[in-house]
């Protein structure tokens, strides 16, 4: 994190993280491993545990995975698709364990292994025993419908077999075998066409060809490895995976051979390191292995963080590294204006993967690593996908190399001087008009967390802003269909439906428009706490730095940045942030925030613990539930608990509420108590 400050460091990530989500799960085309995303993502999700203040609901950790590309239609997934947390050596997934037993209460319980498969994730939907739908992964709670494509799979059945419920959803990972891999590969190549890069790359760009005729071309196949959901006769299905897994296969599923169950850590250790070299006889990539929680019952009780279940983890097997010559050491401008450097490297391929670029997080972080243009060095494909320069291999230096990189003092797009503030590691362009800033600053004005408005990507921003139709964002709202039309691969329709999403966009809540204004070190979540606190923008605007500072959650930093937003700076006579908002306001934007609905809090005072497991309730829901009405939920009995659910198989917490005399009530004894405080 170097000397960053919280916020700085948790945007900086979180857009570096969005931005290979995208080149990885929307393109399809990786640019580093996954092990070094899995770095930084474990970095953002560490800083946002410890300031929870500045979680916003872009943050990719908020999220799984990317936006589904709208070449296909788009599925809802009723269950999202969740993502894992990773373990990367034996103590980590030991600490896991210790962690579930302990919210288990002690209790022992079994887990399965299976091998962590590199391809693409997908739902399959059975009704009446039929396939009625296939989707990707997508975002996890919407994919793309890719169902035609799935039904050329042979390894995929058209219809189950057995006893099944009316309808149920099966999760899986489509692949393609490495001899699979190595032969399309050599057909490409007798036809002219461009290499794929790996057979994951492959599987999943097979999976989404709009023609299903080139998908059923393809050498795929499927492993299941789990059910997402089941509607009418679900409760006569198995309740442990294992149990589960046997089932798909009995229906007509494909289920991996090589996953085992076990009892104790260190057996599952012992079989996720045995596979760190023996991945490399598998027929197909495999990334690392998944431990999950044996008992569907237990999964339910420990249910989820964030997006990620407690009830499983994945081991990740160790870096891939590669070495290539550092060619030179480029600089972007961010939105913010912030300098971020990159290594340009001599093509190298690592993992599968043909590196070019790779990320370097700033001039300390360089100086640091003692990186000059010129070494050969270290790149880290860390679990398969964003590439970092690990270091430079000093017993190649010939003397050769240039000194030790420095970042410009003007801004490489638009000249201006550059920057640093006080104890800061990014360098900043202070122009508010500099081309490159105006270019970021548009493609996160029209993204889905910030005004939302679909159909202007990244091309068409490019185009926009080369045309000259747009100057800054607020331009945006006096575009017409006609200019819309005069540009390339844009119909009729096309500039239409953007219209539309436009016009829409001007009735955002104003915490959204406050994000899209692109405020250094404003977040999602920092412009929800302005507008709950301040109410409009007009007194976010006129509020001096001890008001912004006297609001929970805001800092000096962030106050300060707040505040030179709408003010003026050297050299203007009235600040840019207020001629924007300005323009905004004329071109129709509602910048009001509603007022918020008061809610009933009949359960004031009140704190509930759930322990056990619900059979009509998930833990989730129950906890909203009393939240919803003024409670709190906690996790532990404590002096301040007061109620005290109890469900099947509860633990010591039971035992201790007696002994404390905390009333106790069965799951249907708090619905009640839910419908009267609901009345009262």
């Amino acid at each position: 994190m170097a000397d960053s400050p919280v916020p700085v460091r948790i945007r900086q990530l979180s857009d570096l993280l969005s931005r290979h989500n995208y080149r990885y799960y929307v393109l399809d085309d990786p640019e580093i491993s996954d092990a070094e995303y899995d770095r930084l993502m474990l970095e953002l999700r560490e800083l946002e545990r410890q300031h929870p203040e500045f979680v916003s609901e872009d943050s990719p950790t908020q999220r799984v995975g990317a936006t589904p590309v709208e070449s296909f239609g788009v599925v809802r997934h009723p269950v999202p698709l969740l993502s894992l947390g990773n373990a990367f050596d034996r103590e980590e997934l030991i600490a896991w364990h210790r962690r579930v037993t302990n919210l288990l209460d002690g209790r022992p319980f079994s887990m399965v292994c299976e091998l962590k498969m590199d391809g693409l994730a997908v739902a399959l939907v059975y009704e009446q025993g039929r396939l009625a739908r296939g989707a990707t992964r997508g975002d996890g709670t919407q994919g793309e419908n890719i169902t035609q494509n799935l039904r050329t799979m042979k390894s995929i059945p058209l219809t189950l077999q057995g006893d099944y419920p009316p309808r149920i959803e099966v999760r899986g990972e489509v692949y393609l075998t490495k001899a699979g891999f190595a032969a399309l590969n050599e057909e490409r190549a007798r036809q002219g066409l461009p290499l794929y890069a790996n057979p994951r790359n492959s599987a999943a760009g097979s999976v989404r060809q709009l023609d299903p005729r080139i998908t059923a071309a393809r050498p795929l196949a499927i492993y299941v490895y789990g059910v997402g959901w089941s509607e009418g006769g679900g409760e006569a299905l198995p309740r442990t995976h294992w149990d589960m897994m046997a089932y798909c296969r009995e229906v007509g599923f494909r289920v991996n051979p090589l996953s085992r169950r076990f009892d104790d850590i260190d057996t599952v250790a012992a079989f996720c390191e045995s596979w760190i070299q023996g991945r490399h006889s598998l027929p197909y990539d495999a990334d690392g292995v998944v431990v999950k929680v044996d008992s569907l019952n237990y999964q339910q009780q420990l249910g989820f963080v964030g997006r990620e279940p407690r009830w499983a983890i994945a081991y990740k097997f160790p870096s891939v590294q590669g070495i290539t010559k550092l060619i030179d050491i480029g600089v972007n401008v961010g939105r913010t204006g912030s300098l971020n450097p990159y290594a340009i490297l001599e093509p190298v391929q690592v993992g599968g993967v043909t590196i070019r670029h790779a990320a370097l997080h700033n001039e300390d972080d360089i100086r640091r690593k003692d990186i000059r243009i010129g070494d050969f060095v270290i790149v880290q494909r860390a679990g398969e996908v964003i590439p970092e320069v690990v270091g430079p291999v000093l017993s190649r230096r010939t003397g050769a190399e240039l000194v030790a990189f420095s970042l410009p003092d003007r801004c490489p797009e638009c000249g201006a001087a550059v920057v640093r503030p006080e104890g800061e590691a990014m360098a900043y362009c202070p122009n508010r008009a500099c081309p490159a800033q105006g270019y970021e600053l548009l493609k996160h004005f029209v993204s889905r967390g910030a005004m939302d408005i679909e159909g202007i990507g990244e091309s068409l921003c490019a185009a926009l802003l080369e045309k000259g139709l747009v100057g800054d964002v607020a331009d945006i709202y006096a575009l017409t269909s006609e200019q819309l039309e005069s540009l390339e691969r844009m119909g009729k329709k096309s500039a239409a439906n953007v219209i539309d999403a436009i016009q829409r966009s001007r009735t955002r809540p104003l915490s959204n428009i406050l994000f899209a204004l692109g405020i250094r070190h404003v977040g999602a979540e920092t412009a929800a706490l302005l507008v709950e606190h301040l109410g409009s923008l007009d007194a976010i605007a006129a509020s001096s730095m001890e008001a912004l500072t006297a609001i929970p959650g805001i800092g000096p930093k962030l106050a300060e940045s707040i505040f030179d937003y709408f003010h003026p700076t050297d050299g203007e006579t009235e600040s840019a942030g207020i001629l924007l908002v300005d323009k905004l306001r004329r071109a129709g934007v509602v910048l009001a925030a509603e007022k918020p609905v008061a809610r009933p809090t009949p359960l004031a005072g009140m704190e509930f613990v759930f322990t056990g497991r619900l059979d009509r309730l998930t833990r989730g829901s129950a906890e909203a539930m009393v939240k919803r009405l003024g409670a709190r939920a906690a996790g532990n009995i404590t002096k301040k608990t007061t109620h005290v659910v109890v469900g099947e198989e509860a633990g010591t917490k039971a035992e201790r509420a007696a002994q404390l005399g905390i009333p106790q009530m069965s799951e249907n004894e708090f619905l009640a108590f839910i419908d009267a405080a609901r009345s009262a």
